[in-house]
C-alpha cells in the first residue's frame, strides 16, 4: 500500500474515532484538525476529504455549514467481520449477534474475507434476512491467499477463481520473475486504489504444480491459515525440554504404575491422549481412572512453544497426514501415552457401584505406566467374541495374541458400565446422530484407491463416554464451586427455532410426527432420527435436523450444551491435540491448589479464537475428503451411479452417490425438459411447466460428467 494511501485511511479512522467519541457534537475540519494536532495544509485537506466520504457514506450528518456530528445511534450501522462466499457474495459476522448479514457482491466495496469493516444495514431481503453494503475496511485481514499465477508479458494475475476471495490478484512484473505461469501460488494483499478493478499482491511462495496431491494438501493448509511446518525456534526450543520422568516429580504425583491400565484408539494413530485404568474393589466397587497426557506440565504459559500451540489452537486431519499443534518430540513421544513408558498424566478418578454410580471422584496430577496399547477393531474383536485370543487388525496388519485375564475383564466391564451412562444420557434427552465417515484406502503414494465407511461401534462408544464423563465432571466440579471462578466451557446453544418449524413441517408432510410443543424437543427428534433410519427420506430428515443445530463453542460464559442435554461441560481430555484444553488442566490445577487471579479477558479472547481455528480446521479437514473423493472418481467419468439428493440451491441439485458419498452438482443448465423455480422453505426444484419437483432426499441416478482436482469440484447430469 501507498505511503498515501495509508494516511488517508489512518487520518479516516482517526477522524471516525473522534466522531464516535462525542456522540451529538458538531465538529468542523478546523475543530478535528485541532483534536488530531494537525497544523500543515495538505493534512488538512486530508481531514477535509475524510469527513466528506464519512458524510457520503452517512456515518456522519451535516447539519450546518461545515458542521457535521456522528449519526451512528440509528443502529443502521454495524461492525463485524466478512465471510465471503465462492459466488462473491459475503455475510457479516457480528460478534454476540445471531443473525448474520448478508452482502451482495456489488456492495462487498474492496473488502476481503476476514476483514474487520462497517457495514450500513440496507433492508429486508425477500426471505425476512437482513441485506447490508461495506462503507468502510477498518483493519485488513493477515491472511494469505491461494491462486493460480498467470503470467502476461508486463504483469500477471493470480487468478482465485473457485475460492473466497471475489476477485483475481495483479502482481507487478518485478514480482513474477521468480515464479512459473501456472503454479499453484500464495499471494498476499498489499494494496487496493479505488482506480483499480483488482486488488495488487505480493507472491510469497509457490506450492508446485495445480491438481497434484501434495501442492493441493499444502494449498487447503494455507487457505485456511495452518502452517505445514514449525519454525526453527519452535522445534529447538522443543528439543530442549527436559523429557525426563523424575523421581522428584513422581513424588508430587498419585501413582497409578501398578493399576491396569490401557489406551484404545484407531490404528494408525500416533498420539494417545487417554488412557484407562480399571481396579476391583470390596463390596462391588469399582475404580475407574481417566488418565489424560499432562502437556500443560511441558508447555508452560507465555512460552515459545505456547504461542505458537495457541496460534495453531487444534491439531487438523487431512486425508494423508496430520498438521499437528505441538512439536513430534512431545505430540508423538513425551505426551503420547505409549505402551510400557511411564508417562506423567492430570487424571479424573472415580470410585463406582455396581449401577454406574459415582460414589466418590477425584482429581489431581498423576503417572501412569500403560500395558496396552489397543485399536478400537481390537476391542471391538474382544467384546464380540468374549475370549482372550484375539485377530485383529494391529498396525495395519493381521495379528493374533491373547490377552490377560485382567484386561479382558476390565474391557468388558468397561463396555458393561458405558452402556449403562450411555442409556442414561440418551434418557436425559441428548441427541444422537449416527453419521458415517467417509474413510480411504490410499497406496504407497498416497493415492485413494478404495473408500470405505466408518461407523461408530462399541469400542467407540466406550472410550465416548468415559470421555464424556471426565469432561462432564470436571466441568461440574469447577463450575457449582463457591464463589464462582472463572473457567472454559464448551457450550451448545439450543437449536434455530425457524429451522425447527420447517422441519417439523417436512416430517409431517412425509407422515412423521415431530412435536415441538412437547417440554422434551430432543426426545422428539431422537424418535424422528431413528424412524426415519434406513428409510429413503433418511437423507433429508438427518440434513435439516443437522442444520438446526448451532455450533458448540468455547466461551467463559456458561449456557450448557444441547446436544448433550448437559448444564456443564468443558474439553479435558485431549490437550496433544486441542488448545482449550491445556486452559482447562492449568485451570483445574491453578483451582486445586486453591489460587485465584485468572485473567478473564484473555480467557475469553482465547476461547472465540480456539473456537473459530476449530471451524477452520473442520473445513480443511472436509476439503481434503472432498480432493481425495474427486481424485478417486477421476476414472470414473461417464458412468452411472446411483445417488441422493443431498442440496437443493438457485446453482442446481447437490447429489451424493450412495455407495462411496461423493457429492457432486447437477447444474440448472443441465435439468432438461423445463425451467425450474428454486423452493428455499422445501428445499426443492419446482418444474415451471411441468410441476417435476427435485428435492432433498430424492434417490436419482447421476452420470459423472467431469472431475476438477483444482476446484475439488465433481460436475454430474441426470442418468436414466
Amino acid at each position: 500500500m501507498s505511503k498515501k494511501k495509508k494516511s488517508d485511511r489512518n487520518i479516516r479512522g482517526k477522524v471516525l474515532n473522534i466522531f464516535k467519541e462525542n456522540p451529538g457534537k458538531l465538529f468542523n475540519y478546523k475543530q478535528i484538525a485541532s483534536k488530531l494536532k494537525i497544523k500543515d495544509t495538505q493534512k488538512r485537506n486530508s481531514v477535509i476529504k475524510a469527513m466528506g466520504e464519512l458524510n457520503a457514506f452517512k456515518i456522519i450528518d451535516q447539519k450546518s455549514p461545515g458542521k457535521y456530528v456522528f449519526i451512528l445511534d440509528n443502529k443502521d450501522f454495524v461492525e463485524g467481520i466478512i465471510e465471503m462466499t465462492m459466488s462473491g457474495n459475503a455475510y457479516l459476522h457480528v460478534f454476540e449477534k445471531e443473525e448474520d448479514i448478508f452482502i451482495a457482491r456489488r456492495n462487498t466495496n474492496r473488502s476481503l474475507d476476514g476483514d474487520r469493516v462497517l457495514v450500513y444495514q440496507i433492508k429486508k431481503r425477500n426471505n425476512g434476512k437482513k441485506e447490508g453494503e461495506v462503507v468502510e475496511v477498518l483493519e485488513r485481514t493477515t491472511q494469505d491467499y491461494v491462486g493460480i499465477l498467470e503470467k502476461k508479458k508486463d504483469f500477471g494475475f493470480v487468478n482465485m477463481r473457485g475460492t473466497r476471495m471475489p476477485t483475481d490478484f495483479f502482481i507487478e512484473k518485478e514480482e513474477i520473475k521468480d515464479f512459473d505461469d501456472g503454479d499453484k501460488v500464495v499471494v498476499r494483499f498489499k494494496d487496493w486504489p479505488k482506480r483499480a478493478s483488482s486488488p495488487f499482491g505480493k507472491i510469497i511462495k509457490s506450492l508446485g504444480k495445480p491438481g497434484e496431491l501434495n501442492t493441493e494438501m499444502h494449498a487447503i493448509m494455507f487457505e485456511y491459515g495452518f502452517p505445514n511446518a514449525f519454525p526453527p525456534e519452535v522445534e529447538d526450543f522443543a528439543q530442549q525440554l527436559n523429557l525426563e520422568i523424575e523421581p522428584e516429580e513422581i513424588s508430587k504425583r498419585k501413582d497409578f504404575r501398578n493399576k491396569t491400565t490401557f489406551t484404545i484408539d484407531p490404528v494408525t494413530a500416533k498420539d494417545f491422549d487417554d488412557a484407562l485404568s480399571f481396579t476391583p474393589l470390596n463390596n462391588g466397587r469399582t475404580e475407574i481412572g481417566i488418565h489424560i497426557a499432562d502437556v500443560s506440565h511441558y508447555v508452560k504459559p507465555e512460552s515459545i512453544l505456547d504461542l505458537e500451540a495457541y496460534n495453531r489452537a487444534t491439531s487438523v486431519y487431512l486425508v494423508d497426514r496430520v498438521v499437528p499443534m505441538l512439536p513430534e518430540i512431545l505430540s508423538n513421544r513425551a505426551c503420547s501415552l505409549r505402551p510400557q513408558e511411564e508417562k506423567y498424566t492430570f487424571s479424573a478418578v472415580f470410585t463406582v457401584n455396581e449401577r454406574m454410580e459415582i460414589e466418590k471422584e477425584w482429581f489431581g496430577k498423576t503417572v501412569i505406566l500403560s500395558d496396552h496399547r489397543f485399536s478400537y477393531e481390537e476391542v471391538q474383536c474382544i467384546l464380540d467374541s468374549g475370549g482372550k485370543t484375539v485377530t485383529a487388525d494391529v498396525s495395519l496388519t493381521q495379528k493374533e495374541y491373547s490377552v490377560s485375564n485382567e484386561i479382558l475383564a476390565a474391557l468388558q466391564k468397561l463396555d458393561h458400565f458405558a452402556k449403562i451412562l450411555r442409556k442414561k444420557r440418551m434418557s436425559n434427552g441428548a441427541l444422537s446422530f449416527d453419521r458415517v465417515e467417509v474413510k480411504f484406502n490410499l497406496d504407497h503414494e498416497n493415492n485413494p484407491e478404495s473408500i470405505f465407511f466408518k461407523s461408530s461401534k462399541d469400542a467407540h462408544k466406550l472410550v465416548e463416554e468415559y470421555m464424556l464423563l471426565a469432561n462432564k465432571r470436571v466441568a461440574e466440579f469447577i463450575g457449582k464451586y463457591k464463589p464462582k471462578k472463572t473457567f472454559v466451557y464448551r457450550v451448545h446453544d439450543l437449536p434455530d427455532q425457524d429451522k425447527l418449524m420447517n422441519l417439523k413441517t417436512i416430517a409431517n408432510k412425509l407422515g412423521y410426527n415431530f412435536n415441538l410443543e412437547s417440554k422434551q424437543i430432543n426426545t422428539s427428534l431422537n424418535n424422528l432420527l431413528k424412524d426415519t433410519h434406513g428409510k429413503r427420506e433418511q437423507e433429508l430428515i438427518d440434513t435439516l435436523a443437522i442444520r438446526c443445530m448451532s455450533k458448540a463453542e468455547y466461551t467463559v460464559d456458561n449456557i450448557g450444551h444441547y446436544g448433550l442435554a448437559l448444564d456443564y461441560y468443558t474439553h479435558f481430555t485431549s490437550p496433544i491435540r486441542r488448545y482449550p484444553d491445556i486452559l482447562v488442566h492449568r485451570l483445574l490445577e491453578f483451582y486445586l491448589l486453591g489460587d485465584q487471579g485468572i485473567n478473564t479477558l484473555s480467557l475469553k479472547e482465547s476461547c472465540i479464537h480456539a473456537s473459530n481455528k476449530e471451524q477452520l480446521a473442520t473445513k480443511a479437514e472436509r476439503d481434503s475428503i472432498k480432493y481425495m473423493q474427486v481424485k478417486f472418481m477421476l476414472e470414473k467419468i461417464n458412468q452411472v451411479f446411483e445417488g441422493v439428493i443431498s442440496g437443493v440451491t438457485d446453482r442446481g441439485i447437490y447429489v451424493e452417490i450412495i455407495e462411496n458419498k461423493c457429492e457432486g452438482l447437477v447444474k440448472m443448465s443441465e435439468l432438461q425438459g423445463d425451467y425450474f423455480i428454486y423452493n428455499e422453505k422445501t428445499h426443492s426444484l419446482v418444474g415451471e411447466r411441468t410441476n417435476k419437483i427435485y428435492q432433498l432426499g430424492d434417490p436419482v441416478n447421476v452420470v459423472v460428467k467431469k472431475a476438477d482436482l483444482v476446484k475439488r469440484q465433481l460436475d454430474f447430469i441426470l442418468g436414466e
